[in-house]
This record gives structure tokens, sequence and C-alpha cells, in this order.
């Protein structure tokens, strides 16, 4: 029986974060809360005789997404008429870009869950106009078209057919969109449709280098989507192609009720878009000069932020890939350590304390009060025995919450931790005194009630007493029990 191996590419379609569109001076709006239709004008709407005019900016971050993966950037490239006929486009044709792109030949590495590396090539990064969006009536009586969307600046990514399987896909796009983020020129919010994927697919006997015939799954608006469409795609080619049958190129649509694919439009080839030169905008030239300022300009990415988490702060790989996650936090924690903190402490509370809170209060990092600095002065007081670890994340909440200082709400609540060692000592005394029974249960071998005994201390000073200094004192107390004469 032959095993058929899937190759798939992906292109990837998202909107940048420029204040205007792609050709005109309209602003971005949000194109789900915004009313319908708000923020249109004659060139987005295509009416005859307007020009439209390329947006320096939304180049500008083109460029910042191409460099950053590896991509050659064109010194000359051409914005084409893409004709096609539907509601969403009031033109009959898309600008979008295609034998001159603005960038090509880059790459980009991704890490399975094995923990394996692959390099993925990317063809192609271009500049192209977004649709309108249409609104189906549930009557069936006809669509609504909002041209809000229309001529937003989108950014098409498009890879070499080097992914093997749906996890690769979604690592692949996963990382794109983190890019994107980090590169400021999305909001990578799936759920308002800024990013899109669409999968070529095909199978092709497992060993060989062939491509074979594709289709493609078309606006697949989630990692969900995107992954059950492939799976999906690649179990319908290898039974047909076993069964005898053959598989016809054709544009496909995922529905996700029914979880398979539908067939949209059969051979869809360049020649049927009938690409020819934009006629009202002149070639696009990057002076290399522009391209150099844009390269200087881009921030640390995830992956070198990961090697310096790990090779220059000794983080593990897991603690260094979710604190490189999202760029605001990555540059919240190297504050705190450029403001004096341990790295690997600073990591720690973090993770494991400061998430947790935000996660129960709904909020991110830039919602709240506390400073990476704040967090500093906090840790230091749990360092120098001011206060300990429990009574800490105590006033960790209060600072996430009310943005004062850690030794201001030490001081006002009466948090100090006791370290006083002969006042421990007594204490230690009074609670061994009054709980014989434990006492006489310890002596005789049970030894686990000695973590019992540090309880009733630390109940007794509601948890400010230094537990270090309350487990020392508590075993040479009871060590000398054991070896009182009886």
């Amino acid at each position: 029986m032959t095993h058929y191996e899937p190759v798939i590419g992906l292109e990837i379609h998202a909107e940048m974060l420029t204040d205007s569109k792609m050709f005109c001076g309209c602003h971005v709006v949000d194109s789900v809360n915004a009313p319908p239709n708000s923020a249109v004008c004659p060139v987005c709407l295509g009416m005859p005789g307007m020009l439209p005019v390329i947006n320096r900016r939304a180049v500008e971050f083109a460029m910042r997404v191409a460099l950053a993966l590896h991509c050659t950037i064109q010194p000359h490239n051409v914005f084409a008429r893409k004709n096609y006929f539907y509601p969403d486009l009031p033109k009959g044709y898309q600008v979008s870009q295609y034998e001159l792109p603005l960038a090509t030949n880059g790459w980009l590495d991704i890490t399975l869950a094995a923990g394996e590396t692959r390099r993925i090539g990317i063809r192609r990064v271009h500049m192209e106009e977004d649709t309108g969006k249409l609104t189906h009536l549930d009557n069936g009586d006809g669509s609504l078209v909002d041209y809000n969307r229309s001529g937003v600046p989108l950014l098409e990514i498009v890879s070499e057919p080097d992914l093997r399987s749906a996890e690769e896909a979604n690592v692949y796009a996963s990382k794109i969109r983190q890019l994107l983020r980090y590169l400021g020129v999305n909001s990578g919010d799936m759920e308002k449709g800024v990013i899109r994927f669409e999968a070529n697919v095909s199978v092709r006997p497992a060993g060989t280098n062939q491509l074979n015939t594709r289709t493609e799954i078309k606006n697949l608006n989630s990692f969900r989507a995107l992954t059950g469409g492939i799976d999906y795609e690649v179990a319908r080619q290898a039974a047909l192609l076993a069964a005898g049958g053959t598989i016809q190129q054709a544009t496909l649509g995922w529905n996700e009720t029914r979880r398979e694919t539908v067939t949209q439009r059969i051979k869809e080839e360049a020649d049927d878009y009938r690409y020819f030169p934009e006629p009202d905008l002149p070639p696009l030239h990057i002076d290399p000069a522009w391209t150099a300022e844009v390269a200087a300009a881009l921030p640390e990415l995830p992956d070198a932020k990961i090697a310096r988490y790990s090779s220059g702060f000794g983080l593990s790989a897991y603690d260094a890939t979710l604190l490189a996650e999202d760029r605001p936090v990555a540059e919240w924690y190297d504050a705190a350590v450029a403001a004096g903190g341990d790295a690997k402490q600073v990591a720690n509370w973090v993770l494991n304390n400061l998430f947790s809170l935000l996660n129960e209060q709904k909020l991110s990092l830039e919602q709240i009060p506390l400073t990476p600095a704040g967090l500093v002065s906090l840790l230091a007081l749990v360092n120098n025995n001011t206060i300990n670890n429990n009574t800490a994340k105590e006033v960790l909440a209060d600072m996430v919450r009310s943005g004062r200082s850690a030794e201001a709400i030490v001081q006002a609540r009466g948090l100090a931790q006791i370290s006083d060692e002969a006042a421990l000592a007594q204490l230690v005394r009074q609670v061994i005194r009054d709980n014989p029974t434990q006492l006489a249960s310890y002596l005789a071998g049970k030894e686990q009630l000695q973590g019992w005994f540090v309880g009733q201390i630390m109940k007794a000073t509601r948890g400010k007493a230094n537990p270090a200094l309350v487990n020392e004192l508590l075993s040479q107390q009871l060590a000398a029990r054991k070896s009182a004469p009886e």
C-alpha cells in the first residue's frame, strides 16, 4: 500500500497597522465595530478617474517583515491589477504585486514539539490592498457589503512548499503571527480577521520529490481551521489516489461545522487574473539606504531573545520561550533585570506569581500599575529577609491592584518579617510546651510532625516569622528534647 506524504505551502495575509489605507487617505478603522461604510472615499470605492497614491508607512512595515524573514528587498518592484469580479471589489480588480514583488528568497526556522528544527523557505513577501467585507443575509435574499476594509494595506507572505504536516503548518503560522506582532505591523487578532491563512495542499508517494496537483484552501481564519482543513484535505487526496482517482486543481473553502472542505472554483491559475502593471502607479524604487535604515531599527526578535535568555541568563529553554512569547512581556522582564533584579528570580516571579495574578484578573502587563523596578524592590525585601515569600505574594497582589510600593505596603500593614532570634526562640518553646501530645508523638519517631510545629508557629505570627530561622530554632529545641534524659 502506497504511503503518501503531504506537501504544503502557506499564504498568510495580514492587515498592516497603518493609520491610513494603502492607496488613499481614509483612516483605517475597526472593521468589526465601526459603522459600515463610514471610512470610505472615491479612491477606495473605485470611482472613475480617481488616482491612488502609495502609502509609504505600509511599504516600511512590509520591509520590516521581509527583513525579519531574511528576504532580499528588491530595489525595483511594481504594483499590478489582479482582475476578478466580486462584490467585495468595487473596482473589479485588486491592486497587488505579482511578477516584481517587494521581497523574495527568505526563510524562517521553526521548532516542532519533538524538538526538531526545520527551515521553511519564504518565496515572496508582497503588498496589496484588502477587499471589502460581505455579510450574507440569513434568509438567503442577498448580501450586504461594507467597504471600510476595502483598501486597507495587506501583506502577503508566501512560503515554499516545505511544510509536511498540519502540525508544521500550525507552528509556522503561529511563529509568523508572533513575528508580525513583535514588529508592530499587525495586532494578531484573528477574531477580527486581520490575519488569514490559505493552504496549498498536495500529496505524493513518500520518498519522492515530485510536486503533484494541489488544491488551495482559502480564508482560514483560525489555527483550528488551518489544521482541520489541511488534515481533511490530505486524507481526502490520499484516499482518492489510493482508489485510482485523480486530483483536480481547485480552490476550496472550509466548512467549520461539517469539518470538511468544499469546492468553490475549479483550476484557478495566475493567467485567470490577467495581471498587468497598474497604470495609475509608477514602479516603486527602494533606496538601499532606506533598506539599511529599516534593518537597523528592527527590534530584537523572539529567537534572539530566547538565545540570550538561555545563554546569558541561564534560563531553561521553556522559561525563555515563555518570556519571549510577547514583546511587551519580554521588554518588561528585560527592564526588571536592568533595574537590578536577579534574572532567574525575576523570571520565576513573573512566570509563576505575576502571570497567575494577571490571569485571575484577566489583565495584561500594560494594564497594571506595577513597574519592573517595583517588582525588583519587592524581591529585595525578600532577599534581605524583611518579608518572606508568602508575605511577598500577598504584597505583590496589593501592588498589582493599587500601584503602591512594596515598602509602603509592608510598613502600612505591619508585614515585616520577624527575625528576632530571641523572640522566636521563646515562641518555639511556648508552642512545644503547649502541645505535649504532638511532642510525645514526635519523640516516639513521628518526625514529620516537625512541619506541623512550624505551621503552628507561623500561624501564631500570622505568617511573618522568618521560616528558615523558625526551622533552625525548632530543630535545635526538638533535638535537645530527644537527647534530654528521661
